[in-house]
């Protein structure tokens, strides 16, 4: 008796399910990526362990660089003319955060000047921003 032998079909791996799985794995990290908003300034944050606030929806971010430039809305400014600023905001600075982004590099003296310009618009509340130590 004469057995007849199958035909071997050729084997072939299917990649669809593999793209499948590579392009959910981009949709999720898309998704779920955060982005950092920041000046185009650069900032040296110093390092704080303590946790993070929640971030309010009414803020006013400042930043100031090493050099002393101080940055309100991509705008570079004067202290007097961050004061006047500030104290346009009324009463509504009362509900605001003062968020400073100061350099760790820049002048003690600057910082404060620019926290008493804050307390001299009647913010509300003020914030100093740091970076987690790693």
């Amino acid at each position: 008796m004469a057995f007849r032998r199958k035909q071997r079909e050729d084997l072939r791996v299917d990649l669809t399910p593999m793209i499948d799985v590579v392009f959910l794995l981009l949709i999720f990290f898309m998704i779920s990526t955060t982005f950092v908003e920041t000046s185009g300034l650069s900032i040296k944050l110093p390092e704080a362990s303590t946790t993070l606030a929640d971030q309010e929806p009414k803020e006013i971010k400042v930043y100031l660089s090493k050099e002393g430039v101080i940055t309100v809305d991509k705008q570079e400014m004067s202290v007097e003319a961050l004061k006047a600023h500030l104290k346009s905001f009324g009463k509504k600075g009362g509900e605001m955060t003062f968020l400073l982004y100061a350099d760790k590099e820049a002048l003690h003296g600057r910082v404060v000047e620019l926290m008493d310009s804050a307390k001299q618009a009647e913010f509300g509340k003020l914030a100093i921003a740091t970076e987690q130590p790693r």
